[in-house]
């Protein structure tokens, strides 16, 4: 069925349809691993020391934390300070871009049905402030930065290559950014985007056929938060990594409150989260020792163009 225009669609690179990618891939991470652990939602210092207390504790490898209440809800010395922690845990810290429609002016990302326009960058105001804040964060140390709007990651991408922005920084494609397809993923990747996360709700073929046409990690929850979906995959880990490699295994927590924008008002919410997040991955790791006990994994700070660097 629609032969010619599977047969079309493959003459561009795409697959002609989920099922027929699925088989294990064979891209890597550059240090040959296949799989790395991200906790999200790292809401400042407080909550990335009580991280990291808790992964030493249960004896968790962490290689990426992100933060998504934003670079401009940050002062500079706490941004300095994640900078530091991270490199010396020999993990990335990755914060998000914070001008965006759904916190500005924007009626329709607070209807009903705007909901996806929540998260873009809303005229090319935010286009520059969104700029600004790049700068700012890599001025502070970090060398990863969330993007949620494909025009703003495009523009990113070409001010990298031109020099205008540092060639070290790294961007990271938000889940809001909505990757639910082989097509949407490879423009993407050529936009810039150096690691994708993708739509929380993709079967295992789906994840195949995003990987057979790109070359980036792809950052994949496993226990997705309510407000994306709230979806728990601990018994697919195994199977995501085989086919999706290289890959972000991400662990949020079901039944738990949005806390964007955080701050102190929020923050023993916030530290009790990041430490259950953890716990999470504590499970996940050990299914996967059961069932997959030949996957390799990153050794966290194994290699320096994927952390934090702090500022001397």
């Amino acid at each position: 069925m629609f032969d010619e225009s599977r047969a079309a669609l493959t003459k561009i690179g795409l697959p002609a349809s989920d099922d027929a990618a699925w088989q294990a891939s064979a891209k890597r991470f550059a240090d040959g691993a296949q799989v790395r652990v991200e906790i999200p939602s790292c809401e400042g210092p407080e909550v990335l020391r009580a991280v990291l207390e808790e992964a030493e504790r249960l004896d968790v490898r962490l290689h990426r934390i992100s933060q998504g209440s934003g670079i401009m809800l940050m002062t500079d010395s706490e941004i300095r300070e994640m900078a530091k922690l991270g490199a010396e845990a020999g993990i990335e810290i990755s914060l998000f871009i914070g001008p965006r429609a759904g916190w500005h002016l924007s009626a329709l990302a607070k209807s009903e049905t705007g909901g996806i326009a929540k998260s873009r960058a809303m005229g090319m105001e935010q286009i520059v402030q969104s700029v600004e804040e790049v700068k700012r964060a890599h001025g502070l140390g970090i060398r990863s930065v969330l993007v949620s709007d494909e025009g703003l990651l495009w523009v990113l991408g070409e001010l990298r290559k031109r020099g205008d922005l540092p060639a070290d920084m790294k961007y990271k494609v938000s889940v809001m950014a909505g990757v639910t397809n082989p097509a949407t993923a490879a423009v993407l990747e050529r936009f810039g985007a150096n690691t994708l996360n993708v739509a929380t709700d993709l079967t295992l073929a789906q994840l195949a056929a995003v990987r057979s046409v790109t070359n980036v990690p792809l950052d994949i929850y496993v226990e997705v938060p309510d407000d994306v979906g709230g979806f728990v995959r601990y018994y697919e880990i195994p199977e995501l990594i085989r086919l999706a490699s290289p890959v972000y295994i991400k662990f949020g927590v079901r039944n738990a409150p949005n806390i964007y924008p955080s701050g102190e008002h929020l923050k023993d919410l916030a530290v009790k989260l990041g430490r259950e997040r953890v716990r999470r991955a504590r499970i996940g790791l050990e299914l996967l020792d059961r069932y997959f006990p030949e996957a390799r994994m990153s050794v966290p700070g194994q290699r320096a163009d994927d952390l934090a660097v702090p500022v001397v």
